[in-house]
C-alpha cells in the first residue's frame, strides 16, 4: 500500500500535539524557596485540533493525476489553577484559579483536605486504641 501524503499530514499533526501535551505544563517543576517552602505549579490543560484533506482529480490520467489537498489546526489552553505547598512535611493547596463553577469541580477541590481529615481520623482514633 502506497503512503498517502494525508498520513504524513496525520502524522505530523499527532507528532505536534504531542510535544504541546507535556506533564511538566500541568504539574510544573518543582521551585523551593530559601526558607525551605516547595512550590509546585499545577495547571488545567485542554487542547483540540482537527485535520482532513482530499484528493483533487485532475483530467490527465497516470499517477500523478491527483492532487492532495489537506489542512490541520490545533490549539492548547493553559489555566494556572493552584500551587501545591510543600512545608516541613506538610503539603497543603493555594488555589490561584477563579472560584469553582460546578459541584464536581468544588469536590475535586476540597479532596486534599478531606483526606488530610480523615487521615487525622484515623491515626487519632488508631492512637486510642493502642492505649
Amino acid at each position: 500500500m502506497d503512503k498517502h501524503p494525508i498520513n504524513d499530514l496525520l502524522a505530523t499533526t499527532m507528532e505536534k500535539m504531542r510535544e504541546m501535551v507535556d506533564t511538566n505544563a500541568i504539574v510544573g517543576q518543582p521551585i523551593t524557596t530559601p526558607d525551605g517552602v516547595t512550590l509546585i505549579p499545577v495547571s488545567r490543560m485542554s487542547f483540540g485540533f482537527g485535520s482532513g484533506g482530499g484528493d483533487l482529480q485532475s483530467k490527465h490520467t497516470g499517477p500523478q493525476s491527483s492532487n492532495v489537498v489537506g489542512g490541520s489546526g490545533a490549539g492548547v489552553d493553559i489555566a494556572p489553577i493552584a500551587f501545591l505547598v510543600v512545608k516541613d512535611g506538610f503539603v497543603r493547596v493555594l488555589p490561584v484559579a477563579v472560584p469553582p463553577s460546578s459541584t464536581i469541580d468544588r469536590v475535586i477541590d476540597m479532596a486534599p483536605d478531606i483526606m488530610d481529615k480523615v487521615d487525622k481520623f484515623i491515626n487519632r482514633n488508631q492512637e486510642k486504641s493502642e492505649k
